[in-house]
């Protein structure tokens, strides 16, 4: 095998992309285990796993606009590993959050707050659309049930900018990543409003493939 195939088997390996979604977990982990302050930890958690989880979304209506490019069938090919990191960076989120509280009082005490609720409300769909990511799932669900199961992102993509707006200072942070997300979501919703049926059963082919 050339140096050129061993390079690109490398750079197209599961291990390299998982290592590339653990990069930003590094300095949140290492800063939690050396006694740093978890409040402080909580944003950038959350952002991440926001970040990823809108990554996944927008990968279909890219799909859409730019059929041909490669870079978007790379990152299709691995959209349930960006996922996964979602829910990671979700469940290191909530982890941290719980321990800073400190008591399960503390805990049930805030969640009764809006900004808070909406982030357990995200987590917990989170869980079901993370364990079902992988190809045994698919088979024992069924394709159908499977993505039906997996729209439920969508609730949980607007718990979630609800929560990160309720418990930010302001909404700027979350409409700067989310407001591309609806962009590109309307713009998916208008293309298959107005393709004719066998466009859009091409085109789900194409995706699922």
């Amino acid at each position: 095998m050339s140096a050129t195939a061993n390079v690109k088997s490398f750079f197209n390996s599961p291990y390299f992309f998982w290592a590339l979604l653990a990069v930003p977990s590094i300095g949140m982990i290492s800063g939690a285990l050396n006694g740093g302050d978890l409040e402080r930890l909580l944003h950038p958690t959350g952002e991440f796993s926001a970040r990823f989880m809108i990554i996944c979304m927008i990968i279909t209506p890219l799909k859409m606009l730019f059929p041909k490019a490669n870079w978007i069938r790379w990152l299709a090919r691995r959209r349930r590993y960006l996922g996964v990191a979602a829910f990671g960076y979700a469940a290191l989120h909530t982890l941290y959050y719980v321990i800073d509280l400190g008591t399960l009082s503390a805990v049930m005490t805030d969640f009764v707050e809006a900004g808070i609720w909406t982030g357990w409300l995200a987590f917990v769909i989170f869980v079901p659309l993370a364990i079902t990511s992988n190809d045994l799932s698919i088979r024992k669900m069924g394709p159908r049930s499977w993505k039906n199961l997996q729209r439920a992102v969508y609730v949980a993509a607007v718990a979630t900018l609800a929560h990160w707006i309720l418990v930010s200072h302001g909404p700027g942070g979350a409409l700067v990543h989310f407001i591309p997300l609806a962009g590109l979501e309307a713009y998916r919703i208008w293309r298959n409003m107005t393709d004719k049926p066998t466009t859009r059963r091409a085109r789900g082919n194409a995706t699922a493939a």
